[in-house]
């Protein structure tokens, strides 16, 4: 079903799932002049929905029916298929567009399911909080068929930049998954060092612009590096802090924060890995190193849009 079958610019849309995501995108939607259907488990979700414009469908099957692209956002990959599994039927010359977090593997797996009954599949990631839906700020990264992504684009750069990453349905959650892991490793770091000066009355909003500095400065001077020893497996050569040196000044991070009465959860693992690496004979590499303990490095770098 073409995306310009209903006529006009602004095709009919479908969302299912209206928790605070789903009505962020329900509601991006309906602020750019599409029809938009909603349903939810819940009916009484859709009131505010309903004010604006949507239309409420009393089913599922009939959600799915009133619109080309259908996008669902719900808790879990199990509710996406308890919601579509039943109305397979109805999925046949659609794109549906699931928004729901998840694995890369659980993305494969919906990913046949829709298929399986004649629909297109693009699985997402939603890089940005509800209030950021339909803002310049919020990122959404797709995967799945490349042409029912072109076919819908224009539609999916309502909700904010829309950025597809490859045939392979899985793509999109690995890549949501492994920005918000570095987000949570950066956060665990500075709880820590927000733990740390708090042993001394220091406030967390007296260091806040300091640490955003300092992390701002080390993003923009040493990720690319990283990321060009991690691609080549070389870490050896011009390191200008070798890894040996670090594991030693690490200890001082233990020291400090018994000495301060703050816990030390949250670094711990890395210090492991990092003695480690050095007893395996890596001292005199850099830090990157480290990810040799975690992953097996494949020959080539797999392409980030490879199709």
């Amino acid at each position: 079903m073409s995306e310009t079958s209903a006529g006009g610019d602004r095709p009919p849309v479908t969302v299912i799932g209206l928790g605070s995501m789903g009505s962020a995108l329900a509601g991006a939607f309906l602020a750019a002049g599409h029809p938009v259907t909603v349903w939810n488990r819940t009916p009484e979700k859709a009131g505010a929905l309903v004010e604006r414009g949507a239309v409420r469908a009393a089913t599922v099957a009939g959600a799915v029916a009133a619109s080309p692209l259908v996008v669902v956002c719900v808790l879990d990959y199990a509710a996406v298929h308890r919601l579509l599994g039943p109305v397979g039927g109805s999925l046949a010359g659609r794109t549906v567009v699931n928004l729901t977090n998840g694995t890369p593997r659980q993305a494969r797996e919906t990913a046949a399911l829709v298929t399986g009954h004649g629909a297109e599949y693009l699985d997402g990631g939603i890089m940005a909080v509800p209030p950021l839906i339909g803002t310049p700020h919020a990122l959404v990264l797709y995967s799945g068929s490349p042409g029912a992504f072109e076919e819908h684009r224009r539609t999916l750069r309502v909700l904010g930049t829309a950025e597809h990453l490859g045939a392979d349905p899985g793509l999109a959650p690995l890549h949501d998954l492994a920005l918000l892991t570095g987000m949570y490793g950066m956060f665990a770091g500075v709880l820590h060092a927000t733990a740390l000066v708090r042993s001394a009355g220091v406030g967390a909003r007296d260091l806040a612009p300091m640490l955003a500095s300092w992390l701002k400065t080390m993003v923009d001077a040493e990720l690319p590096r990283l990321a060009e020893r991690v691609d080549s497996g070389v870490y050896g050569g011009d390191v200008g802090s070798p890894l040996a040196m670090q594991a030693a000044a690490f200890d001082n991070f233990l020291r400090a924060g018994e000495e301060q009465g703050v816990r030390p959860d949250l670094i711990v693992p890395l210090k492991a890995l990092m003695d480690r690496r050095v007893a395996d004979g890596h001292g005199d590499e850099d830090l990157a190193g480290i990810v040799e303990l975690l992953t097996a490095r494949p020959a080539r770098p797999a392409g980030r849009h490879a199709s």
